[in-house]
């Protein structure tokens, strides 16, 4: 008896070679029927017999394609129509939109094999693909994913390329970037005068024989163009830094191979799987004591941002020159946004571009590997976005616009969370036109209407001036309160739990700045259980910038007879400047009070003389926090701290012994190591002593905690307290999917919003 389903499909299952994977399975199962595309995801029209059908329903959960992440999969039985064979039908733009758009992926080896052979006529072509690699969500105008809705609409196929595309059993069927030399995107190099140096195969010979030649070049990639120049060259690097203005924050480097990455660093299992991943993330790897890559790379660290070619142009780069490594940074001025439709060559001596559209710009995505083989993101960019987050709260219509800082934005559609790309900071005019221009393309894509806004309580940041440009009413959500319950929707938390939020800067209720939280709560509502005591920022956001400032008014407030004489010894050469700051702090004169982790650890680099003036945010806390991977004493007993408990009030951490004793051994010329060693051993005693306190006060509430904010970046101190806190009987929890600093804030506003909405929902009822 013949049997009939439909199947539907839903995730990431349009742009990574669904529906050819579906046309071989129904030879292998001996199924007729259809499959199609349309904006809930794939449609399956199958016709056969009824254990057939499950083995191929039972495939498609187990061993789908490779780029493939599959939500859900619905089998309802149908009527059989007789078909006598299997095919792909025309995309339907019905359905609700709700589909999981594909990401970008990193080119292949079978397509690296095809620019290889000499008698492929894809030998060296530089935009070669298929349905497992090359652009899909940074060429994409519309959905479904069809090549008429793609930035390669202009180039027609030619006669080959539309043979494979029809062809089921080619894996290029249905590759809707699907190119070759004959009628693909074409390569040009333009000089200073932007006059055309070469263009395709020499184009590429010459670029390569620049960088060799110590010339820096801007090149066109998958999301935006990028700086490159030869990463031996301390000149080179040192021009772009000056080009840049970015003369301390680390830089990425594309490595040849994996085995010229293992040359430099040092690598765990996990890490390299991550290089060679279809995303290809920027991965950040220890330096070998023996790496002869410059120090400028990233000055004052031992670790180094490593990427892989990912494209098919990064390869035949490399292979036309000797270059090892080449450095490879955005190509905007900093502060700036990403170029991607043209790049004015302002930066670079020369510019290697090519005539296929980028719609959308990505930038590269970031992560770390802890110990435990966890990934860590701290950019959240390309190959990982647009992926989808669920939940059981009904989310849409909700727009949540993210912090002002490393800003991520997140738009809910019925039960799916999608996040925006890493914009950056939105400190100008133009990173907010940018901003609100990929905003815009989500609502397309989704067909979204925002009804509700959240953003962040802060009255001053510049990202919450798009919620007047927006529809809808406007929800106020609590900085760190987002990133608890951020961490708990990474992690399908659900029940009210603790949180500590370790992070630089939040607006508080109180008016104060916080940024070192423990919280009780959920998406619904929070308790503030304990903090960092305040002290003043004098200058405020200067402080920040000039972490010697911020260091100076602590040591001013906490000491106010001998604090003065104090700070002069630490900066001498600014006397009269800490002589105002003194004036400043005690007449609270444009010195707001701040209980930020951030801001402790950047005392601390002042201090010790590591970091006295930030050039970018946290360079102060990261080259400090670098100090723990190096040499130290075995003295790891923390430094005295106060824990004040005021009856019906928040505990308070007081670390004013800790700074005083540091100071009183940086003056003895103890080892920068050994005293920053005992800092962080110090922070994790005294977060556990306050964590425990406030468990053992309420022993009714659930001992699980989260984790989050930017200071979480640091994976000694989440690794250091969840061994504790674990050996006390906490169920710890940290981000898995979304970063832990502002990028995932979004995802905790969306949630909080949700809450809010459903709750004067059932209140109307």
């Amino acid at each position: 008896m013949l049997y009939a389903v439909r199947i539907k499909v839903t995730g990431r299952v349009q742009g990574v070679g669904f529906r050819p994977f579906i046309f071989n399975l129904s030879k292998k199962y001996n199924i007729n029927g259809t499959v199609q595309n349309n904006l809930e995801g794939v449609i399956i029209h199958a016709e056969g017999s009824r254990d057939l059908i499950a083995s191929m329903i039972d495939h498609i959960h187990s061993r789908p394609p490779q780029l493939a992440k599959i939500r859900e999969i619905i089998v309802d039985e149908n009527q059989p129509s007789f078909f006598k064979e299997f095919i792909i039908v025309p995309s339907n733009r019905s359905g609700h939109a709700e589909p999981l758009i594909p990401a970008d992926a990193g080119i292949c080896n079978d397509c690296l094999n095809d620019m290889r052979e000499e008698d492929n006529r894809r030998f060296r072509y530089p935009f070669t693909n298929c349905t497992q690699c090359g652009p899909r969500y940074s060429i994409i105008r519309g959905l479904p994913y069809d090549r008429p809705q793609t930035a390669m609409d202009k180039f027609h196929m030619c006669i080959s390329c539309q043979e494979e595309y029809e062809n089921p059993s080619n894996r290029r069927h249905h590759a809707q970037p699907v190119c070759c030399p004959n009628c693909g995107p074409e390569l040009i190099l333009y000089d200073l005068n932007k006059k055309p140096v070469k263009t395709n195969q020499k184009a590429i010979q010459e670029a390569s024989s620049l960088l060799s030649n110590g010339k820096i070049l801007s090149i066109k990639g998958i999301g935006g163009y990028h700086l490159a120049c030869d990463a031996h060259n301390e000149k080179a690097i040192n021009e772009i830094r000056i080009r840049k203005n970015r003369p301390q924050r680390p830089m990425a480097i594309m490595a040849k191979s994996l085995e010229t990455a293992k040359k430099y660093c040092q690598l765990t299992e996990k890490e390299a799987e991550m290089l060679k991943s279809p995303e290809m993330p920027i991965v950040v790897l220890r330096k070998k004591e023996s790496c002869e890559l410059p120090d400028l790379l990233s000055p004052g660290l031992s670790t180094i941002g490593v990427m892989l070619p990912y494209s098919p142009l990064h390869y035949l780069l490399f292979e036309n020159s000797n270059l090892e490594c080449i450095v490879l940074t955005s190509s905007n001025p900093s502060g700036l946004p990403l170029h991607f439709k043209e790049d004015p060559g302002i930066l670079s001596d020369y510019v290697l571009t090519h005539n296929r559209p980028i719609l959308h710009p990505v930038d590269d995505s970031v992560i770390q590997v802890n110990q435990d083989g966890e990934i860590t993101f701290l950019r959240r960019s390309r190959g990982f976005i647009p992926d989808v987050f669920t939940s059981a709260l009904p989310l849409n219509h909700i727009l949540a616009l993210g912090g002002n800082q490393k800003n991520a934005f997140a738009a809910g559609k019925g039960h799916s969370i999608y996040m925006g790309p890493h914009i950056g900071d939105l400190d100008n005019e133009e990173m907010l036109q940018h901003y609100e221009n990929q905003v815009n393309h989500y609502k397309s894509w989704l067909g979204l209407k925002e009804e509700f806004i959240a953003v962040d309580s802060h009255p001053s940041y510049l990202v919450n001036k798009s919620a007047s440009r927006f529809k809808g009413t406007v929800i106020k959500v609590q900085h760190h309160h987002a990133h608890h319950v951020s961490c708990m929707a990474d992690n399908n938390l659900h029940e009210p739990c603790f949180g500590l939020i370790l992070d630089g800067t939040g607006y508080g209720d109180d008016g104060h700045i916080w940024g070192f939280e423990l919280l009780y709560g959920s998406a619904a509502s929070y308790e503030r259980l304990g903090h960092l005591t305040y002290s003043p920022l004098p200058g405020g956001e200067k402080s920040v910038m000039e972490p010697w400032r911020n260091a100076a008014g602590m040591i001013v407030h906490f000491w106010p007879s001998h604090g003065k004489d104090l700070a002069i010894k630490l900066f001498p050469q600014k006397a009269r400047e800490i002589n105002i700051i003194e004036n400043m702090v005690n007449k609270k004169i444009n010195s707001p009070l701040a209980g930020t982790c951030g801001r402790l650890f950047d005392a601390v680099s002042a201090i010790l003389g590591i970091c006295q003036t930030s050039t970018y945010e946290g360079e102060a806390a990261i080259k400090l926090s670098d100090y723990i991977y190096r040499p130290h004493s075995a003295n790891c007993k923390p430094y005295p701290f106060k824990l004040i408990k005021n009856k019906g009030e928040p505990y308070q951490l007081d670390f004013s012994p800790m700074i005083y004793k540091i100071i009183q051994e940086y003056f003895e010329s103890v080892p920068p190591a050994a005293i920053i060693q005992r800092f962080h051993q110090t922070v994790v005693s005294a977060s556990v002593n306050l964590i425990l306190s406030k468990a053992d006060e309420r022993p009714d509430y659930n001992r699980q905690i989260v984790f989050s904010g930017g200071s979480f970046q640091n994976l000694f101190l989440a690794q250091e307290l969840s061994r504790h806190l674990q050996g006390k009987g906490f169920s710890v929890y940290t981000h898995k999917k979304v970063p832990c600093h502002d990028g995932g804030l979004s995802l905790g506003q969306l949630m909080i919003a949700a809450q809010q909405t459903k709750a004067k929902e059932e209140k109307r009822r």
